[in-house]
């Protein structure tokens, strides 16, 4: 049951032990660059989706170059395949949706959050992820989702649980709804073959699908609450306190990044081409995410309670504060 949950636990409990295991690159980032003046390569395990514009962004901008960090980004699925390779060594720091982070720590995993990653537009109508079906589909809204099959990136996240909150406050039995898991960008022509019934999608891969003519019946996000804190960049443990300089300065960075993101937002879309595959009307339309510079703890706090209600953490109840610093 526990090796269910996230399709998480056993990768990243054989990452941890790994982890713990011999020398990892985790301890300096790679090579040691604290008071050298020479610089530190990272590893940042990310999904290709707009959340992570401002950390491309920043890259381009010299942000993390000045602070003698040089970024290497690597893509994955989700977060839950991005925590193992952390927590390995793999990468120095990883993206990840905020209820994979939970999960996590409910389990023992050595992470910790280094700083905020996006939040919804809260925007019902227009924002950065939707559930969107077929043209011609019965669905009307979230609560005809029961008793469908809908494509989510990875199992048991962000992505059910709001999906779920979005069918119990529409009238419908979240319990009746399945799910099964694709990559967003597989999303589109699942969708339009009638593989699954439905797809929650985020951007690009939303407006992807509506350019081919699906429908968005419901925003999750901004319904399960207006501030939802979507995701954050985290460390392991090991990185945080053998080097707690570079940790310092990846946050700072970051923090440049997504205020520079926010204050251009042209600049933000068009980096966009860089990572995906993405263009003209697509890229002219998309929903770009919020950034904002700190954690929503209320949104946190009202997203723990719902995967508390889904039963993910087994039984325990994840630490926000120590969490999300």
């Amino acid at each position: 049951m526990r090796r269910r949950i996230l399709g998480l636990a056993t990768a990243v409990i054989t990452a941890a032990g790994a982890a713990g295991c011999g020398s990892s690159s985790a301890d300096a980032g790679g090579s040691s660059a604290s008071g050298s003046g020479k610089t530190t390569q990272v590893k940042v395990g990310i999904v290709p989706i707009v959340d992570v514009a401002p950390l491309y962004l920043g890259q381009k901008k010299g942000f993390f170059s000045s602070r003698g960090i040089d970024l290497k980004m690597e893509s994955a699925q989700g977060g839950a395949a991005i925590i193992p390779g952390v927590v390995s060594g793999q990468f120095q720091f990883g993206f990840s949706n905020t209820t994979s982070l939970m999960i996590a720590q409910t389990k023992g995993v050595p992470v910790t959050s280094v700083t905020n990653g996006s939040a919804t537009t809260g925007n019902t109508t227009t924002d950065v992820s939707g559930v969107a079906v077929k043209k011609d589909s019965p669905i009307k809204s979230a609560k005809d989702l029961a008793g469908k099959t809908v494509a989510v990136n990875t199992l048991q996240n962000i992505g059910d649980t709001t999906v779920r909150e979005a069918i119990r406050k529409d009238g419908g039995d979240p319990s009746k709804v399945k799910f099964a898991e694709l990559a967003f960008d597989q999303m589109p022509a699942a969708l339009d073959s009638g593989q699954v019934d439905a797809a929650w999608m985020a951007e690009p891969a939303l407006t992807i699908a509506k350019s081919q003519g699906a429908r968005v019946v419901s925003s999750p996000f901004a319904e399960t609450d207006p501030k939802l804190t979507l995701t954050a960049y985290f460390t392991s443990a090991q990185v945080a306190q053998k080097n707690p300089d570079l940790v310092k300065k990846f946050a700072e960075a970051m923090t440049e990044s997504q205020a520079y993101a926010s204050a251009h937002p042209d600049e933000a879309r068009q980096i966009l081409t860089t990572y995906t595959k993405i263009d003209g009307e697509v890229l002219k339309n998309l929903t770009l995410p919020s950034w904002p510079a700190a954690y929503d703890m209320a949104s946190l706090e009202k997203l723990a309670s719902l995967g508390e209600q889904d039963g993910l953490f087994d039984g325990k109840k994840p630490d926000l504060k120590a969490l999300f610093q």
